[in-house]
């Protein structure tokens, strides 16, 4: 919905007001603050670097040697080799930078680089001594930063030079890798007291770490590869130590840090120094101020007006990070300038009615409502607490163009979401055909800090990020850190310094960002959009922040943290520190702030007013409408007819050929051509035909038919017990062909894959693949049926409860083969009692001859034990050959 103003706005505060056709001020122009020294898209493919030493593996694919280096294989007792010291795996692609430099122009790079990549390139002395450190430079025992030591005797000139240039080039180095640490990002200024949990700073920042002193201040080093190249200019070539160390502390330890030397590509990593080592990384205009201080006034503002309605309520505010929104406003204006048209959120509920409400713009008359509980009781579920509720918007952007947003549901179980939402933007990847290129759709997950480090499911989620069946072109990762978990200090919560460490595993970057610092967090989440729309990887946004109120807003949080409620109590909030900052800036003045703030919340009042008359249209939770299905309000009054499932049997036999029939030239498994030959045949002949023909024939023919069909799970491609068989492998070259793919040109897509060794995150998956589309035939399998247990929150919260609650409908079928084979009590049984449990039927009602008609509507999901291949085919066809879905 979009907000208007009901009264005519004052000249004095118009300048923040938000126009009625846009969402946004009329009066100003809608160009972001896009950061400079953009890369094209053509840089988005990574080229996978190895993580061990230079010294030791070539990189023909960077370097483009003549020949590898030569792999040293004696062993040495004489101490640390010194090129063991400074070439670690870390430091790898400073190494490549230095190098590509040098082969442009010797020159360009300092002489103590022109000796080591000259001795390299020649191949004529050992490794071992290719790299001669200064004789004021030697290694730490221990590899990393080469320590400084007293000279031993009389330098040269050029011997300092050299040292001390290599120090400095070592210093910048220490800054990339390091800096995050040092970074001022914390606005209770309690994770910089933490030294016993990693929160040190890295003595490779101190002066003293290389030997130098006050003295050594003013001395001027030639700017260049490895000592800030970006900052020369035509009148700069040169920046004294303290100007270099200030620049350094500004670009690395300031309101954000940043992770990403851990990425093992050169390509990225200068991606991030081209953005962030300039003199300026971003400077925004009175006009995107402007808008940044409107969109935190809503947010603050939603959070004051709730507590003054409704103190005693429940809401899980966003007091301490009312910054969120503006920054993820930031991030969606800047996508949707990328291309995309569709972006699917998952949340908890830390914040949620914010979030529904100023991004995804939920009417606030309908949050308002909920609260006052003036809404009639639904006949159309059992309802869901509103801070579990998803939502459907689509809403104008300052460029003018349109994005289609979708909040999902969610229960009380932190980051059980996560798969979900990836699921379903894969399915709108699918249906807007762009599973290559993922320019069209993606998904934003918000995440506290707690559950990020600790959900199993959160890493089920991110290994998804490259599976071809799976990946989505990048997920932005939001993690609101508000340094605690309920009642539990990091410390006690996560082994890792950081609650976002686990996001290294896939080699994503990681902005850490003061929440106080509404502006370095829009730039923040602009660049993490830049990212993704250039290398189509996951990126975590980390905002260091904190919860003003305990979990919820009637718990006591200083019986558990009594010292962090004691600095949170003397926070100035959010906005005011803007405001403040804005006002000594004299961007605006204090009386048009005020006036605004007044605007927005006359139009608080305005929705309040409204909200005692509300009622919701039947599909406001709906966060995926099916156009042309029946709701389960109709469901639940209409009796619908059950349209045949069975298919002629010529259908069938032209289907048989395709099963049974591979290209020339593909080398078949001996075994498996007597297979597709019994196939084939049990087709043609109409007995005989066992379970896995079946079920390749109720795919067929539903892919004949239009429907898109897919399965997953793993080992689905040859099948748990080797029955299906759907991909087969070239025995000589290992390409495979797919026979169901190439059933005819206008057949519905088929894909089955494999995938990870995930139940909870594949399921998940696959149930958010569902949700997008109700002409898709989507199926994941367990390997075996028992093990399916351990995507148990998936069953219970999702698939079992998810209509009743969110009016959240899907077609997954869920697989669980068994049998009594031998394999013992855990291969043996799909617990079939357990989701019969799960049913909504009482069993001590028999039911009325009305009920029995409609039994099959009223369910909330159906169990069925085939003992035929012939009820596998028609249970399978029944799924896509009805007006409903179960």
């Amino acid at each position: 919905m979009l907000r208007t103003a009901t009264v005519k706005a004052s000249s004095s505060a118009a300048f923040l007001r938000r126009s009625p056709c846009t969402c946004n001020f009329r009066s100003f122009s809608a160009t972001s603050s896009k950061p400079t020294n953009a890369v094209s898209q053509s840089s988005s493919k990574l080229h996978l670097a190895s993580r061990r030493p230079l010294a030791v593996v070539g990189r023909q694919q960077v370097w483009n040697q003549k020949k590898y280096y030569s792999i040293a294989t004696e062993e040495t007792t004489k101490g640390v080799d010194p090129n063991d010291s400074f070439l670690q795996g870390s430091t790898a692609n400073y190494i490549d930078e230095m190098y590509m430099a040098w082969k442009k122009d010797p020159t360009s790079v300092h002489v103590s680089w022109q000796t080591y990549f000259r001795n390299m390139e020649d191949g004529n002395m050992p490794i071992s001594q290719a790299f001669q450190p200064p004789p004021t430079l030697v290694p730490t025992p221990t590899g990393g930063v080469p320590q400084h030591m007293p000279d031993a005797g009389p330098a040269t000139a050029a011997g300092t030079e050299v040292s001390n240039h290599l120090k400095v080039q070592l210093l910048v180095r220490a800054y990339q890798a390091r800096g995050h640490h040092k970074a001022k990002i914390d606005p209770l200024g309690i994770r910089g007291e933490a030294e016993a949990f990693g929160y040190n700073k890295p003595k490779e920042l101190e002066l003293d770490h290389y030997g130098f002193t006050e003295s050594d201040l003013d001395q001027e080093f030639a700017l260049g590869p490895g000592i800030l190249p970006r900052f020369e200019t035509e009148t700069r070539k040169k920046m004294t130590l303290r100007e270099i160390i200030a620049a350094c502390e500004k670009i690395y330890c300031g309101s954000y840090g940043i992770e990403y030397i851990h990425i093992p590509d050169r390509v990225p990593c200068d991606w991030i120094r081209d953005r962030v080592e300039i003199p300026t990384p971003y400077k925004y205009s009175v006009d995107e101020k402007r808008r940044i201080l409107d969109r935190l006034i809503w947010s603050s503002s939603f959070e004051a007006f709730l507590a003054t309605k409704f103190p005693n309520d429940k809401r899980f505010g966003l007091e301490g990070c009312e910054t969120l929104v503006p920054g993820m406003k930031a991030l969606i204006d800047r996508s949707v300038d990328y291309g995309i048209k569709d972006i699917v959120i998952g949340m908890p509920h830390r914040g949620r009615l914010n979030v529904l409400s100023n991004v995804v713009r939920k009417p606030n008359e309908s949050i308002f409502s909920e609260f006052s509980g003036t809404v009639e009781p639904s006949d159309e579920g059992s309802g869901d607490v509103k801070y579990h509720l998803g939502m459907n918007f689509e809403r104008p952007t300052p460029s003018g163009k349109r994005v289609q947003l979708s909040l999902v549901a969610n229960p009380s179980h932190l980051e059980a979401e996560d798969p979900v939402v990836l699921g379903k933007t894969r399915a709108i990847q699918h249906y807007n055909n762009d599973e290559k290129e993922f320019n069209t759709a993606m998904g934003v997950l918000l995440h506290g800090d707690a559950a990020f480090a600790a959900q199993g499911v959160v890493y089920e989620t991110m290994g998804f990020h490259s599976l071809p069946a799976y990946s989505t072109g990048g997920t932005i990762h939001i993690i609101v850190n508000n340094q605690i978990g309920f009642t539990t200090d990091p410390r006690f919560a996560r082994s890792t310094p950081y609650c976002s460490d686990i996001a290294k595993a896939i080699d994503a970057p990681v902005f850490h960002v003061n929440g106080d610092d509404v502006e370095a967090l829009n730039y923040v989440c602009q660049m993490a959009a830049d990212w993704r729309a250039t290398f189509k990887r996951d990126v975590v946004i980390d905002i260091v922040c904190y919860r003003k109120q305990g979990h919820n807003e009637t718990d006591q949080p200083s019986f558990t943290q009594p010292l962090m409620y004691k600095r949170i109590a003397e926070q100035t909030n959010q906005l005011d520190k803007y405001v403040d900052k804005l006002i000594r800036e004299k961007t605006f003045s204090k009386e048009d702030i005020e006036e605004h703030k007044k605007w927005v919340w006359g139009m608080l009042n305005d929705s309040f007013d409204r909200s005692k008359d509300y009622q919701p249209s039947s599909k406001e939770w709906l966060t995926s409408a099916w156009n042309g299905f029946k709701s389960p309000k109709e469901l639940a009054t209409e009796v619908l007819p059950h349209p045949p499932t069975g298919v002629p049997a010529e259908s069938l036999k032209k289907l048989g050929e395709v099963l049974g029939t591979v290209p020339e030239n593909f080398t078949v498994h001996r075994n498996l051509k007597r297979i597709l030959a019994s196939r084939k045949k049990s087709i043609e002949e109409g007995q005989n035909i066992d379970w896995s023909t079946a079920e390749a024939l109720a795919f067929g023919t539903l892919c004949a038919e239009g429907h898109h069909v897919r399965i997953s799970g793993q080992d689905v491609e040859r099948g748990t017990f080797s029955q299906r068989h759907a991909v087969l492998h070239d025995q000589e070259n290992e390409t495979t062909y797919t026979s169901l793919q190439h059933i005819s040109p206008d057949q519905g897509k088929f894909v089955i894959s494999n995938s990870s060794l995930s139940e909870f995150g594949a399921l998940g998956f696959e149930y958010g693949y569902s949700l997008t589309s109700p002409d898709a035939f989507v199926m994941w399998e367990a390997q075996f049926g028992d093990f399916a247990n351990n995507a148990q929150c998936i069953i219970d919260q999702f698939i079992a409860s998810g209509e009743s609650k969110w009016l959240q409908r899907s077609g997954l079928v869920m697989s669980l083969p068994h049998g009594y084979d031998g394999q013992g009590p855990e291969h043996s049984s799909a617990r079939i009692e357990r989701y019969l449990q799960l049913c909504n039927e009482d069993p001590r009602e028999f039911p009325t001859a009305d009920r029995i008609d409609r039994q099959h509507q009223d369910c909330n999901m159906q169990i069925a034990y085939m003992t035929t291949p012939a009820n596998l085919f028609h249970v399978m066809r029944r799924q896509m050959n009805r007006q409903f879905r179960k």
